[in-house]
């Protein structure tokens, strides 16, 4: 089932890329490509790391759970309607039971629905026929929310149906709603002739009695081979409404009919709900991504380039905002303090001087291959604390911010400290907090003392965990 949802969950994405354009994915395509693995494994590991990002995974699991809730509502529609079906085929028991329209008000309309879904394997129909099965995913569609709430169900529609596998899970929707209406029919039929005397005979104008004969004892040769009753021939001529029939007679027929929509009804629907249940996990089984649809085949050169490219990985997408992630560490914690500039200018003097003992310098980063060498760094090499130091003259910009985003996913802890002449007070400083704090930093994460923030490198204190966010803080 975890195979079935990353797949699920890549299809998602993919529609969505289709219809909206593509989402800023620089740090997890650099997360992907520091795992390695197959073409298959990236795809499938990105969109797992943008579904935790995008909060896909919850769409997923809403979407389920409003699939077991159709599924719960298409139940009780079937437990009714075989109910009703019984009721409609013995009556109120002031009338005599015509054994002929008994039977095909109780079973015409399964096996003419179980003809038709045998029939689509000729039409070679995807849906397979199953009209029912199409009701639960319009049903599920109803019940979700949002456009891309709505893209979940067509994601696995059209995953299923290039695995060959939807029109098994959608048979088997079908095959379990009457196989739940059948039985639900000879629970309300079994109860009603527990409750009522019910006279069962035959009825013809132009049909003689040996045609009755014939059609009895055909439909009662397979029942009566798993222990249901047959009448005899002499109780088939007896029965045609002209003659006062004894109360055995009567019982023989109820156990008749009863076995008819067990053997007919019942367990043809049960075979083949096994049948697709069983052939549905067999394809899921063997579900594989099909790397060259549109959206795969373009990220072959990002995620497998034949050759090594600097610069970032894709273009920022507008209005896309940088956000601190809850902490999901792949590597083990090294256990290292060490403090970054970020786009110090080179005449500023260095701002933790003297620096802290037991720390580690990494340096200033300024271009992009500097900032793409730190991040495969330290995506190997997590640090326990990771101070970034900034200038407070320049103003934050959205790369800077998501850059500060990123490093602080790769770290245990982690905290910003503003160098300069404007880092107390400003403007400048002002909307350096603001953009940090819509980013989920924490107030006790921006640190406007350097010398403050050199004690926090060294001892933890007084800054707090970089996983909090910005509900934590208040």
């Amino acid at each position: 089932m975890q195979d079935v949802q990353a797949h699920w969950l890549a299809e998602t994405l993919r529609l969505r890329e289709a219809l909206w354009g593509p989402v800023e994915d620089a740090a997890e395509v650099r997360r992907v490509r520091a795992d390695g693995g197959e073409l298959t494994r990236k795809i499938l590991l990105r969109a797992h790391y943008l579904g935790q990002r995008e909060q896909h995974h919850e769409l997923l699991i809403r979407w389920r759970r409003g699939a077991r809730i159709a599924l719960l509502l298409l139940a009780l529609v079937a437990m009714v309607a075989g109910g009703a079906a019984a009721l409609g085929a013995l009556g109120d028991g002031t009338r005599p039971v015509n054994l002929v329209l008994a039977l095909v008000g109780t079973l015409g309309l399964n096996l003419l629905a179980l003809l038709f879904w045998l029939m689509s394997f000729l039409i070679g129909d995807s849906a397979g026929g199953s009209w029912l099965g199409e009701s639960w995913l319009w049903l599920t569609r109803k019940l979700a929310r949002g456009p891309d709430a709505a893209l979940v169900p067509r994601a696995l529609v059209g995953l299923l149906a290039r695995n060959r596998s939807l029109r098994w899970l959608l048979g088997a929707v079908s095959h379990g709603w009457w196989s739940l209406a059948t039985g639900s029919l000879l629970l309300t039929l079994l109860a009603m002739l527990s409750a009522r005397r019910y006279q069962f005979n035959w009825e013809t104008t132009v049909l003689s009695p040996d045609a009755f004969v014939w059609l009895t004892s055909a439909l009662g040769w397979l029942p009566a081979r798993l222990g249901f009753p047959m009448p005899t021939e002499a109780m088939i001529r007896a029965s045609d409404g002209l003659q006062q029939v004894p109360d055995a007679t009567q019982a023989l027929w109820s156990g008749w009919l009863l076995g008819c929509i067990v053997v007919y009804g019942l367990l043809p629907r049960l075979i083949c709900l096994a049948l697709s249940a069983w052939r549905t996990k067999a394809r899921l089984a063997n579900l594989e991504l099909d790397v060259g649809l549109p959206g795969y085949a373009e990220l072959r050169e990002r995620l497998a380039p034949s050759s090594e490219r600097s610069g970032i990985d894709a273009p920022e997408q507008p209005g896309y905002q940088s956000r601190v992630a809850p902490h999901r560490h792949a590597a083990s914690i090294t256990g290292e303090h060490v403090a970054i500039g970020i786009e110090l200018p080179a005449d500023m003097p260095p701002p933790l001087a003297p620096f802290p003992a037991g720390a580690i310098d990494l340096g200033v980063l300024d271009s992009r291959s500097e900032r793409k060498a730190m991040l495969e760094r330290l995506q190997t090499q997590r640090p326990q604390r990771l101070l970034m130091v900034c200038d407070a003259r320049q103003t934050p910009d959205r790369g800077v911010i998501a850059l500060l985003v990123e490093l602080t996913g790769l770290a245990a802890e982690a905290a910003v400290a503003f160098a300069g002449s404007d880092a107390r007070d400003g403007t400048r400083s002002s909307a350096w907090r603001e953009r940090l704090l819509a980013a989920g930093f924490t107030i006790e994460q921006i640190h406007t003392d350097i010398t403050e923030a050199a004690q926090w490198l060294t001892s933890g204190k007084p800054a707090l965990a970089a996983n909090r966010g910005p509900h934590d803080a208040a």
